[in-house]
């Protein structure tokens, strides 16, 4: 079987979820780091106007990322894939002046759905597992919430955001795939799956700070990565972690190597992107 192959039986059930142009270059047409996809799982990015510091804005009392300079202000957000679609808003703080809303609409995007027969032991956990993986998932919340202060270059530096992909291989557009086992549905799939032979060596995508190293149920090895601003990513189902929590990584640096630890059938690279604790397309940081 080839490692395509064998990613595409993937059965993950669930995982827990420009150079920026000079701020005088923040228009509708600038297409920055990461691309615009203002629909569930994707990225929305509004201006703020001019400020003499940064504003704070936030979604659901969450800080947002903010950059420019103070000739302007910009955020990005990250959409949930559960978010409904039409009207929403976030929380603009401008210095001086009465906190205000800012709105922007959500577009509908249809994901595919797959149907799957499986044996019942797959999906239905036991207590023990059960219990696993609630201890693991008040774990990982903690995690996501994870937030230091966004690397200065990104204000002023387009491709400051840009990522490289963790690992080669084929990648999957199985982002958001909704999935329904035996007839019960669970979580859309949340990251990118690309097809590795195990031992690959897997990469940072981003330069990073080690916040997590783990073996979870359904993730299996894993690396939660701080990007800052509140920009994080994972790589799951590793066979080996060669970093430590607290390591600063450069990009491209190695974090460990392909495998096919956890809830899977067959190794391949698990990558998940978060921005304001929502997990978003990682295909929206990469340039192909």
């Amino acid at each position: 079987m080839t490692p395509w192959q064998t990613h595409r039986r993937c059965t993950l059930l669930g995982v827990l979820g420009a150079l920026l142009l000079p701020s005088s270059a923040w228009s509708a047409d600038a297409e920055p780091w990461p691309r615009v996809s203002a629909v569930p799982g994707g990225l929305v990015r509004l201006p703020l106007g001019p400020a003499p510091t940064r504003p704070e804005a936030s979604a659901e009392g969450i800080p947002l990322l903010v950059l420019g300079s103070p000739e302007g202000w910009t955020t990005l957000i990250g959409v949930p894939l559960a978010a409904p679609v039409g009207e929403a808003s976030i929380e603009l703080r401008m210095p001086d002046e009465t906190p205000r809303r800012v709105g922007y609409t959500i577009e509908p995007k249809r994901y595919a759905e797959q149907r799957l027969r499986v044996a019942p032991r797959t999906v239905d956990l036991s207590p023990e597992d059960l219990a696993r993986f609630e201890r693991e998932r008040a774990r990982q919340a903690a995690i996501i919430a994870t937030r230091s202060e966004a690397p200065t270059a990104w204000d002023a530096q387009a491709d400051a955001l840009q990522m490289q992909v963790p690992v080669p291989g084929p990648r999957s557009s199985s982002f958001g795939l909704r999935r329904v086992f035996n007839g019960q549905p669970r979580n859309p799939h949340s990251g990118m799956d690309i097809a590795a032979p195990s031992g690959t060596p897997v990469a940072a995508p981003l330069a990073a700070r080690v916040i997590d190293t783990g073996d979870y149920f359904f993730n299996g090895q894993t690396v939660w990565l701080d990007h800052g601003g509140g920009l994080l990513s994972m790589v799951c189902h590793l066979s080996a972690i060669d970093v430590a929590v607290g390591d600063a990584l450069e990009a491209g640096q190695r974090v460990g190597a392909v495998g096919a630890t956890g809830r899977v059938t067959g190794p391949h690279l698990h990558w998940g992107v978060m921005l304001n604790r929502t997990m978003v397309d990682p295909a929206l940081f990469i340039t192909n």
